[in-house]
């Protein structure tokens, strides 16, 4: 078992969480409440949440299972704010910035994947 509060993914995951619950989410719609902006917070808190259930588990082999749940949740928070973007609910610079977030932590999630892996 890990301390998830000692995992870099996890802090950086944590704030991207916080950036979209802080910035993104509040230029939805009201008519987007239980359409794309649930799905949007849906994806992103699914991604620290998935770490911190994975740090819980004994085998780093299980651990990985739940990193690999984390980055799809990624690639979802991806797809909603590319959406969100052409839909025009966001700026493209808000855009720019949560993408940039995404990357990083995708990038830390898969590096830490493959660790465990080898």
């Amino acid at each position: 078992m890990r301390d998830f509060k000692k995992l870099e993914v996890w802090k950086k995951s944590h704030e991207l969480n916080l950036f979209v619950y802080r910035n993104l989410l509040p230029k939805f719609p009201k008519s987007e409440n239980y359409d794309l902006l649930s799905q949007t917070k849906r994806a992103a808190y699914s991604i620290p949440l998935n770490i911190v259930e994975g740090s819980g588990r004994f085998s780093e082999k299980d651990f990985a299972n739940f990193l690999d749940i984390a980055l799809g949740s990624t690639h979802e928070l991806e797809y909603c704010c590319l959406l969100c973007k052409d839909l025009l609910y966001i700026e493209n610079d808000l855009y720019t910035q949560t993408n940039q977030q995404i990357n990083e932590v995708k990038a830390m999630l898969i590096g830490l994947i493959k660790t465990l892996r080898k």
